[in-house]
């Protein structure tokens, strides 16, 4: 079967990341009710490599932010954009989006995430 991705990075400030998790884990519960397969995020912890541009580098981290990675999976670029359609009318992602935004609060800040659609090139479960 072949997958379709939505991939992204981006900062959270390390005080907020226990909201930013509960956040994440309805957005992840949404996404999967609108088409997702499955819904992943992790927080850096070896995210340096000579010779190589880092992701704190690439989304200009600040010293007290850890870097979130994630993906959702789709079985199709089809799936994912009417998934993505679906979400943005959701009104769970208002109340969910707007607090982790809010310039007052900043849970995150979205102008700084780094975001792409992949479609599949290699892939080996064993």
């Amino acid at each position: 079967m072949t997958n379709y991705i939505d991939g992204f990075v981006l900062p959270v400030p390390r005080n907020h990341l226990v909201e930013y998790k509960r956040a994440a884990e309805m957005v992840a519960k949404i996404w999967k009710e609108h088409g997702a397969l499955a819904y992943f995020e992790y927080v850096g912890e070896d995210l340096k490599l000579e010779g190589t541009r880092s992701f704190p580098e690439l989304v200009d981290a600040k010293e007290d932010e850890a870097i979130v990675f994630g993906w959702v999976v789709f079985d199709s670029r089809e799936t994912r954009d009417l998934a993505n359609k679906k979400v943005a009318a959701d009104p769970r992602m208002v109340d969910l989006v707007n607090p982790l935004t809010d310039s007052s609060r900043m849970i995150f800040d979205a102008k700084r995430m780094v975001y792409g659609g992949f479609e599949q090139l290699v892939q080996s479960n064993k």
